[in-house]
Formats: structure tokens, sequence, C-alpha cells
């Protein structure tokens, strides 16, 4: 059986609003399909992904989430006082298809099953 990964623009998720993006990365991996963001998320966004992540868990069918993200680096002084953060890249896919092996600041390494 293969593996179906959908890598997601930084344009396309700039053109959504959080609970859009939210929404169409669990219906993706619920389906089984490895998410890549160009962008990632924020952290608000992360956690409100994980929090509707539990809502949805059943224990047959969605066992949750796996997600790895490294930071995106400071590019500027207005950057730093307005605290943005977004991650640089974000892969999401099922727990029980995907396992982060190594992360480091700069490299991600993943397993998918």
């Amino acid at each position: 059986m293969g593996v179906q990964v959908n890598l997601i623009s930084k344009e396309k998720l700039n053109k959504m609003g959080s609970m859009e993006k939210i929404r169409m990365i669990l219906d993706n991996v619920k389906e089984g399909k490895i998410v890549v963001l160009e962008s990632g998320l924020t952290p608000e966004e992360e956690a409100k992904l994980i929090e509707f992540t539990m809502l949805e868990i059943d224990h047959e069918k969605f066992v949750g989430i796996e997600l790895e993200s490294y930071p995106q680096r400071e590019k500027s002084l207005i950057s730093k006082i307005l605290g943005k953060k977004h991650g640089r890249l974000t892969i999401i896919g099922p727990a029980n298809r995907l396992k982060t092996i190594e992360k480091q600041e700069d490299l991600i390494k993943a397993l998918i099953t």
C-alpha cells in the first residue's frame, strides 16, 4: 500500500484561515495521508490542531497525529518585537504511520510506514 504525501505551499496556506488549515490537515491525516506544510503553523495553530485531534480520536479508525516542525529563524527586529513565529516546515501524519526518528534544528528524520 502506498503513502500519499500532500505538499502544501506557503501561498495556499496564506489564503486560508486558521480553522480552515486545521480542518484541511485533520481531514487529510484521517484519510491516512501525510501533510507537509511549506511555511508551517503558528504555535497557536499547532495547539488548536492538537486540541481538535484529541476530540476526534477513535482508537479503531484514528489514533491521532504525529507533528514535527523546526522553528523559523528570526529575520528582523520587527518580527522579534511582534513575536510572529511560524515553523519553517511542518510534517503531519497519522500517529500509526509517521514516526519521528530524529529532530535537530535543521533536520527532521521521519519514517513513514
